[in-house]
């Protein structure tokens, strides 16, 4: 699934839409999400306010800054906890299982992810992200850089294990 997802990802002409319960991303996969808004591609991430694990959460976060810096907004869904594992490109291209974006998913686990091809799977893909949205916070840089100083010592430690999560 990594090889499609990057793949797709480098591919995308105007959107990626990415919504994740876990998102600790290797190298690879944060330098292709700043690589398509430097290609004028929209990256939106929707990500978990709350989590069952306080060490991803702060190791996901460790990445916010980077990205946000590149362009690439962060929504983080506040209604109750997210566990969805979705992707949609150029809004023909979607996908839907069980791979978080993380070291484990990519490398450790057994994971399964249904492709599908189509615009009118993509609408309602589309549709359900941006309903997801109404009930999400938009992280912006500015925001970002003012949280306190306890979070960041969080993020840095957790950030430590991000191979591991």
């Amino acid at each position: 699934m990594y090889a499609t997802l990057i793949s797709a990802i480098n591919s995308a002409e105007t959107q990626v839409y990415l919504t994740n319960a876990y998102f600790v991303p290797d190298p690879q996969l944060l330098s292709t999400l700043k690589d398509a808004v430097n290609r004028g591609v929209s990256v939106k991430l929707l990500l978990p306010e709350k989590t069952d694990s306080d060490l991803v959460f702060y190791a996901s976060r460790s990445y916010y800054n980077e990205l946000l810096e590149a362009g690439v907004e962060i929504y983080e869904h506040e209604v109750a906890i997210l566990h969805a594992k979705t992707a949609l490109i150029d809004g023909v291209w979607s996908t839907i299982g069980s791979t978080n974006l993380d070291w484990r998913s990519f490398v450790n686990n057994q994971e399964i992810n249904a492709v599908m091809l189509g615009q009118d799977f993509g609408d309602q893909m589309q549709n359900m992200f941006y309903e997801d949205l109404t009930v999400s916070q938009q992280i912006t840089l500015e925001d970002w850089r003012n949280r306190p100083v306890t979070s960041r010592i969080k993020e840095r430690a957790a950030r430590l294990w991000a191979r591991f999560l």
